[in-house]
């Protein structure tokens, strides 16, 4: 079974940076990738997709301060984050879709056919 697995999380102070990595396990080609964010009782937040095609798209909050990237659709999966806030600081996760599908790569497909990592947590403070 395969597993998503993320790292780099950790405490940054407001204006720092930090880089997550997402790896599937075994390696394996994802089709659609995201990263999402959640607080302690709040509702989960997709910030960042990247679909095999390398389309991209991010929520408003974080344009212009976060990256995803990934060498090829099997390797490694990345989100630099920049600028930091500390209305960054949550639980952060990776998911992906493993399957190739018809549907646009967002919050919606992987919501619904994603494997999920267990989460890392980003801490900022000001």
């Amino acid at each position: 079974q395969v597993q998503v697995m993320e790292s780099g999380g950790g405490s940054a102070q407001a204006g720092g940076s930090l880089r997550l990595s997402c790896a599937t396990v075994p390696e394996t080609q994802r089709y659609c990738t995201g990263w999402f964010r959640q607080v302690s009782g709040k509702e989960r937040e997709g910030i960042a997709f990247i679909a095999r095609n390398r389309r991209i798209t991010y929520v408003d909050s974080v344009k212009g301060r976060f990256t995803i990237s990934q060498d090829d659709p099997s390797s490694p999966l990345f989100l630099q984050m920049n600028d930091l806030k500390p209305e960054d600081t949550a639980k952060y996760y990776c998911a992906a879709d493993l399957t190739p599908r018809a549907a646009d790569c967002g919050w919606a497909r992987l919501d619904r056919h994603a494997t999920w990592g267990q989460g890392t947590e980003v801490t900022v403070s000001s």
